[in-house]
């Protein structure tokens, strides 16, 4: 009789809860940690909603978070995630702040979703640290915690293993990029699916800052089929200019109207899908690295090496070893990679 290979611990976070979170994050953190996938491959967690005490924490809407664990349980966790506010000054419970502090000296992971930032800045954590909130509350948090170093344009950023993340779906985009770094690409793709959300998206919150006018909307559109194309034939070497062609723009042109719908360059997003695809066929076939590396688009074992290096910190054999769950190779007829389940990168149209 077969013995099966015992199963890793549950990853342990917590949410920290106390009056004024917002309802809207902490249903996020539940959605992504409290929710048993265990039967589509997602890893399995174990998210306790964490108090000062056992009493009822009141939300905006009449609702209520009921803590299953006071704050000596954060010695445990493995991350501890901290909702946004209703009001972003809020003041956090002393025992809160102190608890957050002696996490983070013990080397624990902290993320705070949007207005989160702020209990971590009354926490005096982010004193001389970058970070990131919503882009309408990026002149309150440096107007009350002068000694934070904002960054305006990110999504989500990290500094001494503090997360924060700007508007309310970019802590969704925050919640599965800390799947994708403990637990592998397609670890957070299987979440992202049942979420009906993109596994990940590329740039910064300067794109939703204005509304878009109804040229950019046709822009987008232009855009949106561009980057359909790109993912279909990311194995090819694909350039500005060739994507340019495709819109039918200049390839200045074209670059300009790309950043300003996507926050992000061309050449950078064409490398968030090759290596965000990488990623995905190492955790799910035994091809070889030079078949990825081509699969992919790198052209070279060596180029997606020094790719991995730069963005990941790490090497694809190591990628493979710590995150593979092996699978047939996906292919269409001509070799090219399926994009439909092997690009790891958003889908261009279902935003």
């Amino acid at each position: 009789m077969a013995v099966q290979a015992p199963q890793p611990p549950a990853h342990r976070v917590a949410l920290v809860a106390f009056p004024g979170i917002r309802a809207f994050d902490v249903s996020v953190i539940t959605e992504v940690w409290g929710t048993d996938r265990t039967d589509r491959g997602a890893p399995a967690f174990d998210l306790r909603r964490v108090a000062v005490d056992s009493t009822p924490v009141p939300m905006r809407g009449g609702l209520a978070l009921h803590p299953d664990r006071t704050l000596t349980w954060l010695s445990r966790a493995d991350l501890i995630v901290i909702p946004g506010l209703d009001d972003h000054l809020t003041p956090a419970p002393t025992p809160v702040l102190d608890a957050l502090r002696r996490a983070h000296a013990r080397g624990t992971t902290l993320a705070a979703l949007c207005g989160g930032a702020f209990t971590l800045a009354q926490a005096g954590l982010l004193d001389g640290r970058r970070a990131i909130t919503h882009w309408n509350l990026i002149d309150l948090l440096r107007t009350h915690h002068p000694r934070v170093n904002v960054v305006p344009d990110a999504l989500f950023i990290e500094d001494d293993n503090i997360w924060t993340a700007a508007g309310t779906a970019a802590g969704i985009d925050l919640c599965l990029h800390l799947v994708r770094r403990a637990h592998g690409a397609e670890a957070a793709a299987t979440i992202a699916r049942s979420m009906v959300t993109a596994p990940f998206r590329t740039g910064t919150q300067a794109q939703f800052i204005e509304h878009p006018t109804p040229r950019a909307d046709r822009d987008a559109d232009t855009l949106a089929a561009v980057r359909e194309h790109a993912l279909r034939h990311l194995h090819e070497p694909l350039t500005v200019a060739d994507l340019a062609a495709y819109a039918g723009m200049s390839p200045r042109s074209f670059a300009r109207h790309f950043t300003a719908a996507t926050g992000t360059t061309p050449l950078r997003w064409l490398l968030d899908q090759r290596i965000a695809t990488a990623q995905k066929l190492l955790e799910r076939t035994d091809l070889p690295m030079p078949e990825i590396a081509r699969r992919a688009g790198f052209g070279s074992e060596v180029t997606m090496r020094q790719h991995f290096a730069s963005r990941l910190a790490t090497s694809p054999r190591a990628y493979r070893a710590a995150f593979s769950t092996p699978a047939p190779a996906p292919a269409s007829a001509t070799g090219a990679p399926d994009t439909a389940s092997v690009t790891g990168g958003s889908s261009p149209i279902a935003r």
